[in-house]
């Protein structure tokens, strides 16, 4: 598929690599579901040398973006369970809300992956950059 190749920012998005040479994860741990490394990434891409959090709380604006990822979760568990296995209204919440409950380390993830993409665009050359600027200050 060429939406999830390299170079897409639906690839970062999807996979959480570095936004600007996609190579690494962000994340200390790349399972979203350990919640005590939920939020632990990388300070920069060991690769590219990109600092992911550009600035003291950048990562709040993902809030915003988490609101609507989780409208989008929300929206398939309702057509799931309304419009195809035809549950009850008051079912249909709660599979709603449970849904929203399990997949919350996703949808964090996800949002960051989202608002970090917004800043950074792809750069094919970045780590063979990084790597000469490396040697040209090293020696």
């Amino acid at each position: 598929m060429q939406m999830l190749k390299k170079g897409n920012k639906l690839y970062s998005i999807l996979t959480g690599t570095c936004p600007k040479c996609h190579e690494e994860s962000m994340y200390l741990k790349k399972n979203p579901f350990r919640i005590t490394h939920l939020f632990a990434m990388h300070e920069r891409c060991s690769q590219c040398n990109t600092k992911y959090k550009i600035e003291p709380s950048f990562f709040y604006g993902s809030m915003y973006v988490s609101y609507g990822v989780g409208i989008v979760f929300a929206t398939f568990a309702f057509i799931a369970s309304f419009l195809i296995f035809k549950t009850s209204l008051i079912h249909t919440f709660i599979v709603i809300v449970i849904t929203l409950v399990v997949f919350l380390p996703i949808i964090i993830r996800l949002s960051r992956n989202i608002w970090i993409n917004i800043f950074f665009k792809y750069d094919a050359h970045a780590v063979a950059n990084y790597d000469k600027e490396q040697t040209t200050i090293g020696g």
